[in-house]
């Protein structure tokens, strides 16, 4: 018997098998969970159909999270497959590939604001949507990074937009606590996935997290994926509006 046995699980940003949200797919069904998926697009619905076949997910749909009828479609397919939800992953960001390799000082007005509505604003949108099938309590874990507190040579726009994730985790908890529904962000150390493939110097910075981590040595995919399920499980149940970091303790090393 599994930490989530039985509860009804949303993961929100697979792209393929190297997605940290894969691995915490893969970890909710190891510990019992009835998992959805969601795609985006034609090209990776195509990557994350067998993903979703091979841990007996379902697939709740396309879901673009800037379209409100895309999720108004996603969860209202979970309402007439499952009757509810119990737990929800997101892992969605998004910043132009050239706001992630120059100064930060040149993002334009458009591209921050598609970085703050795509790897922010998204969560909110989707906890809003979330809540009413959440009738017994819940659990949202959202993914960010350290980038989000400290200046990461260039993380630039996303560090900004991660930052504003977090303070939506704790504004989202004060709101939904009543109903004991708990959010909470989850700090990763660098991790090689299709995100991370955008950011100038991604080894460096990986690199780093090992030689100086108190642990030496890089994060491992499933080491995300059980903490995500303890957050999203009974365990955690006096924890909300937090960050919890995963990234071999580099977050408290000094400069």
């Amino acid at each position: 018997m599994g930490i989530v046995d039985g509860k009804r699980a949303l993961v929100i940003g697979v792209a393929n098998d190297k997605s940290l949200a894969w691995s915490i797919a893969q970890e909710l069904t190891a510990q019992g969970a009835r998992v959805a998926l969601t795609y985006q697009g034609e090209v990776l619905e195509k990557r994350v159909r067998p993903l979703a076949a091979e841990i007996g997910a379902h697939v709740a749909g396309e879901l673009d999270v800037t379209r409100d009828a895309d999720i108004d479609g996603v969860f209202a397919n979970l309402r007439e497959t499952w009757g509810g939800l119990d737990l929800m992953v997101h892992a969605v960001a998004f910043a132009a590939r050239e706001d992630l390799r120059d100064r930060f000082l040149k993002v334009t007005r458009a591209n921050f604001g598609l970085a703050m509505e795509i790897s922010a604003y998204s969560l909110v949108a989707l906890a809003r949507a979330a809540e009413p099938l959440m009738e017994a309590g819940g659990s949202i874990v959202t993914m960010s990074y350290i980038g989000a507190v400290r200046a990461i040579p260039n993380y630039n726009v996303m560090g900004v937009a991660k930052a504003a994730l977090e303070a939506c985790v704790r504004y989202l908890a004060l709101d939904l606590g009543p109903k004991n529904i708990r959010v909470n962000a989850l700090s990763a150390a660098p991790a090689r996935t299709l995100a991370s493939s955008a950011i100038r110097d991604y080894h460096t910075m990986a690199h780093e997290v090992e030689e100086r981590s108190p642990l030496k040595r890089a994060m491992k995919p499933e080491e995300v994926g059980r903490m995500a399920t303890v957050l999203l499980s009974d365990l955690s149940s006096g924890v909300t509006g937090q960050t919890v970091y995963v990234d071999m303790g580099y977050n408290i090393v000094g400069a």
